[in-house]
């Protein structure tokens, strides 16, 4: 049995340059951290003496043999992705609610992405992993979400990620002494509201109106280097 564990994300700057329809013309950075929520999956190859082939256990439970009828998006498209005839069995946990606004949806698409890897005894670098799920998601998927969930989840702690207009892009790790790292935790609060939303159907709206709000992108853009150097330096005040 595979088992994967993988970080939620908090975004702190940038958050809407990280889209594709953005980025790809104007370039996009954000600063984001993960914490100490996750998401597990695990995975087991299914014995061929079951009556089903796929056996995938998350809110819903789905006993089915083709393919084609998994209702979940993600597991579906990553098992076409690898392209395994094998049977499995496959169970998601989480820390939190999904549709939390905390890239839980990356996070399962990353841990999937893992579990397959490691199955197949192949191991991929961070990079190759945000970028297999940053496919999965906006290509097989079509899900209209930005890069920057699946990045964090597959390299985890508090980075500065630029998006580059040829699709790429860098991580940079933002350094912080323990001090700074307390301070910062300390103003601090994540508070769960009850409220929960597809992030995909609240990025379609925002998408639609980026050309009209390119000046504020434009600062939100900004606003990452402000951030990742005030984080940077410990003799700035957080509270200015």
């Amino acid at each position: 049995m595979i088992i994967t564990k993988t970080p939620f994300r908090i975004s702190f700057f940038g958050g809407g340059t990280d889209h594709p329809e953005w980025y790809r013309e104007h370039g996009g950075r954000v600063l984001s951290t993960t914490f100490d929520k996750y998401c597990y999956i695990s995975l087991r190859q299914l014995p061929s003496f079951f009556d089903h082939k796929y056996r995938i256990v998350y809110s819903q439970i789905e006993s089915i043999n083709d393919i084609k009828e998994i209702k979940h998006p993600a597991v579906r498209e990553v098992l076409k992705y690898y392209n395994s005839t094998k049977g499995f069995e496959i169970h998601h946990d989480g820390d939190l609610p999904a549709r939390s606004g905390l890239g839980s949806s990356s996070s399962f698409t990353v841990g999937m992405v893992n579990a397959m890897n490691a199955l197949e005894g192949k191991y991929k670098s961070p990079y190759e992993l945000a970028s297999t799920s940053i496919h999965i998601e906006q290509d097989l998927i079509k899900e209209c979400v930005g890069s920057q969930d699946q990045i964090s989840a597959a390299y985890g702690g508090l980075n500065k990620i630029e998006f580059y207009k040829d699709g790429t892009f860098s991580v940079e790790p933002i350094i912080v002494n323990q001090s700074r790292k307390k301070d910062l935790n300390d103003h601090l609060m994540l508070f769960f509201t009850g409220v929960s939303r597809l992030s995909s159907e609240v990025s379609k709206s925002q998408i639609l109106n980026m050309k009209n709000c390119s000046t504020q992108m434009n600062e939100i853009y900004d606003m990452v280097k402000e951030g990742s150097s005030i984080l940077s330096n410990p003799n700035t005040p957080l509270e200015e």
